[in-house]
């Protein structure tokens, strides 16, 4: 992987090559644990002006397991004291090895911080990195796509077993943090993000609160989590009804959501717009009148954040390319009487290669627990 991970910086370099840049300044912890495999706590990353590239952090707590270690084709520099500010450090040194210039991530750094940096790099020119790190992580090669199946299987695996317990009387909350600890029991590093469970009334809700609110007889529950693989982020989302056959009203919202839902996995392919994602997803909840209230995506690229580009919106731009992982992930939700969302991980994939891959597999039949 040391390989990977120098081939990935040496992409960086040649992109700032080609704008005249000779150094850049990587601050956003996803983007330094993509281009060095770990993000110790407080990390900066200077990638040139020389050959050698330099991480900078601070000293990892002794007691603390899972710490990243530096790996050995990179300089490391420990900060001396834990006040230190590693970004500060990092643009200090590009100046004293005479970079012609370095580019910095503007929308990783507070204005104060950016300031700092100014006065660290006085006659260095200053521009700004923008997304170019994001726009290299985009497209996964096979040991991230590899991970995120993983992190998918474990997901599905926490899932699976939840549906297997009794769940009438239980919060909520409690089923939430039930749903977290499973993840970690199978492997996860932790969940990918805030687990969400709504039921009854708050069934359908997107990105929904975990309450105290207790699971009835007859409720809609729909459950929302992913887990955290060796840094990368899966998604699931299903719903069920507890205890009692579905009532009409429920069966027709959720083959409602159901036809939405593949109608944007189907959709998914190398250069389908993402605007067109987000219309194939959309246009059945809105021909039956629930578009008012539809969230403002459909979807969203994963990776090592649970929200990357590509966005699947109707204002997106672009168009997806093969091996980009994303979500479709569309609901409704009706208010005082709940609703239904249902969530899947994919794969772009080309059409001869089977078409995109489906990471998450837990049922989306419409079970009643």
């Amino acid at each position: 992987m040391a390989d990977v991970h120098t081939t990935r910086r040496a992409r960086l370099r040649d992109r700032c090559a080609a704008t005249g840049v000779t150094a850049a300044l990587v601050t956003g912890p996803a983007n330094v644990r993509y281009l060095t495999g770990c993000a110790p706590q407080g990390a900066a990353l200077l990638v040139g002006p020389g050959p050698e590239d330099t991480l900078v952090h601070l000293r990892p707590p002794p007691e603390d397991p899972d710490r990243d270690e530096p790996p050995d084709d990179l300089r490391s520099i420990v900060l001396p004291t834990p006040d230190g500010d590693a970004a500060v450090a990092a643009a200090e040194l590009a100046g004293e090895q005479r970079a012609g210039s370095l580019a910095v991530e503007e929308h990783h750094l507070t204005v104060t911080r950016h300031r700092a940096l100014r006065s660290v790099t006085a006659g260095l020119p200053l521009s700004d990195l923008g997304g170019a790190v994001e726009q290299l992580r985009l497209v996964k090669d096979e040991h991230e796509i590899a991970a995120l199946r993983i992190a998918a299987e474990i997901a599905d695996q926490a899932l699976g077993e939840l549906l297997e317990s009794i769940l009438v009387g239980r919060t909520e909350r409690h089923l939430a943090l039930e749903l977290e600890r499973r993840l970690v029991d199978h492997g996860a590093e932790g969940p990918a993000f805030p687990t969400s469970v709504g039921t009854g009334p708050n069934s359908g809700t997107a990105r929904h609160l975990p309450s105290d609110r207790r699971v009835e007889e007859g409720d809609f529950l729909t459950v929302r989590l992913g887990a955290r693989y060796r840094g990368y982020r899966c998604e699931v989302g299903r719903t069920f009804v507890i205890g009692t056959a579905p009532a009409s009203w429920q069966i027709e919202l959720y083959e409602l959501v159901f036809e939405a839902q593949r109608a944007g996995r189907e959709a998914l392919a190398p250069g389908v717009a993402c605007r067109d994602v987000d219309r194939a997803t959309r246009q059945p909840l809105i021909a039956a009148g629930h578009g008012e209230g539809l969230a403002p995506w459909s979807g969203h690229g994963v990776g090592l954040e649970i929200d990357e580009d590509p966005r699947l919106s109707p204002a997106a731009m672009g168009k997806l390319d093969a091996c980009v992982p994303v979500t479709v992930e569309p609901g409704v939700h009706l208010p005082g009487r709940g609703g239904v969302r249902i969530d899947d991980t994919l794969v772009v994939r080309p059409l001869a290669d089977g078409g995109p891959e489906l990471l998450t597999i837990t049922t989306k039949e419409l079970l009643a627990l």
